[in-house]
């Protein structure tokens, strides 16, 4: 499998997954998006085809140091639009942080927390998430369609819109996954996202408005105050990985901002 997908054309556009997904988590909106941009979806480093990180322990830092040199590698432009969802969201601001972004969308961006329940809480939702979907049974409970809505609540509130080739992406890229444990153990209330100053670029954090992985009540707030300046809104009825719920309310919420960005 590819660790990559470009098509399109215009101002670049990079698109980041989440933790224990890849870059075919953004194929719902990847007709939309690049009927305006030319889009770069890549695998981060740590996931399924993806490029490995060093041994040792886990900082973001490290993860965005092996990110830039995999988008160097590939040949994307230096400064491209950059959305991520997640895990990818936080990676998006860091860009952004080294210069490497013109603008940024966050969807449910991870990466601030407040008190040591909210970390606590974090841990256990994807440790518990790991081990149920590394559960045998899973994948053929999951291929029934209303049992995967129930199943897959953590990750889409429509999970069920899934295909049967979906899902099996879906656990595909958890079972490639190398980073999850390293970044869990690493985890402490002073590794959260460093505040900014100053945001270097526009940044919108569109928070789904249905995520039961990080809701905006607990872990939202925390990260408004790091990007000081950064618009919010909120997608109605979308889960934490939205892709799948609304496919074009996302794309019309990127496009919103960065068309906005191309025409200043």
């Amino acid at each position: 499998m590819s660790a990559h997908h470009v098509g399109g054309s215009g101002e670049p556009l990079l698109l980041l997954h989440g933790m224990t997904s890849s870059w075919r988590a953004w194929k719902p909106l990847l007709p939309m998006l690049e009927e305006h941009h030319e889009v770069w979806a890549v695998t981060m480093p740590g996931h399924l085809d993806g490029p490995s990180m060093p041994e040792g322990e886990f900082s973001m830092d490290l993860m965005v140091d092996a990110l830039v040199e995999e988008l160097d590698a590939l040949g994307v432009p230096e400064r491209p639009h950059v959305v991520g969802n997640s895990l990818g969201g936080w990676a998006a601001l860091e860009l952004a942080r080294r210069g490497r972004a013109r603008s940024v969308v966050g969807l449910s961006p991870a990466g601030a927390w407040s008190v040591p329940s909210d970390l606590y809480r974090l841990l256990v939702v994807f440790r518990l998430g790991a081990l149920l979907a590394g559960w045998a049974p899973m994948r053929t409970l999951a291929s029934c369609g209303a049992i995967r809505r129930l199943l897959l609540l953590t990750v889409a509130e429509h999970a069920d819109r899934y295909t049967a080739d979906e899902v099996a992406e879906l656990f595909d890229d958890l079972a490639g996954c190398t980073i999850l444990e390293p970044l869990l153990s690493a985890a402490r209330m002073d590794t959260a996202i460093t505040p900014f100053e100053q945001l270097p670029c526009p940044v919108r954090v569109a928070w789904a408005g249905s995520d039961r992985t990080i809701p905006y009540g607990r872990y939202g707030r925390p990260l408004m105050d790091a990007v000081p300046g950064a618009e919010l809104v909120v997608l109605p009825g979308v889960g934490h990985v939205p892709m799948v719920d609304n496919p074009a309310l996302v794309a019309w919420t990127i496009l919103q901002h960065t068309r906005y960005q191309v025409a200043s």
